[in-house]
């Protein structure tokens, strides 16, 4: 089956280009600008990733939730994770953006790849790491939204215990348990403690 794509930029003419570029590649089902159908990728054409950007390409998105392709001719690093939160999963320099390399970041997408300029990558990855330093961490959270007391609770169910041992051990009433279990559950739409704590291994957290 064809990949259904979309092109949206802030200009006409980098619109036109695009799409130019990838209409008639077999592999790819280029949508027309306006349309009912929902995109598998949106290729969003911007001149500098920021503030503006970010929110033209929410604005192109609407409720639909496609893998989101950026093409950009630079990039403002202080708003690089406001473009990973509205799902951007790929970032290709309009200057590499041939049309054999931006349909294989597209196949690419499809499939859950990422693909990020190495420069922008360091960018992203110190600003991750300046987040959780500078405003998780103090709050006593980690990247995953689990504190060190959640994650202590999950690491004691797993080991098997149950809800009064675990408040003995932490020495928290059992209320407070099930609230904190409870609480994780909810928060990251997970089913149950075994759930959770599934969850947990599965992302390396305990």
């Amino acid at each position: 089956m064809r990949i259904g794509v979309q092109v949206r930029a802030q200009d006409p003419v980098s619109e036109a280009g695009i799409r130019a570029q990838l209409h008639g590649r077999p592999e790819l089902h280029v949508l027309p600008p306006v349309t009912q159908a929902s995109p598998d990728v949106l290729v969003c054409v911007v001149d500098r990733i920021g503030e503006q950007a970010v929110n033209a390409v929410r604005a192109f998105r609407g409720a639909a939730s496609p893998k989101i392709v950026l093409v950009a001719a630079s990039a403002d690093d202080a708003d690089l994770v406001g473009a990973v939160e509205i799902g951007v999963c790929a970032i290709l320099r309009r200057a590499d953006a041939s049309a054999d390399r931006l349909a294989a970041v597209i196949a690419g997408a499809t499939r859950g790849e990422g693909v990020l300029p190495g420069d922008v990558l360091g960018s992203l990855l110190s600003q991750v790491g300046n987040m959780q330093r500078t405003v998780l961490a103090p709050r006593g959270l980690h990247l995953s939204g689990l504190s060190d007391r959640e994650l202590d609770v999950l690491r004691l169910v797993a080991d098997g215990f149950h809800t009064a041992e675990i408040a003995r051990k932490m020495s928290y009433s059992e209320r407070t348990v099930k609230n904190i279990l409870h609480d994780v559950t909810t928060r990251l739409s997970l089913r149950n403690r075994t759930h959770a704590v599934a969850y947990a291994l599965r992302h390396g957290l305990i």
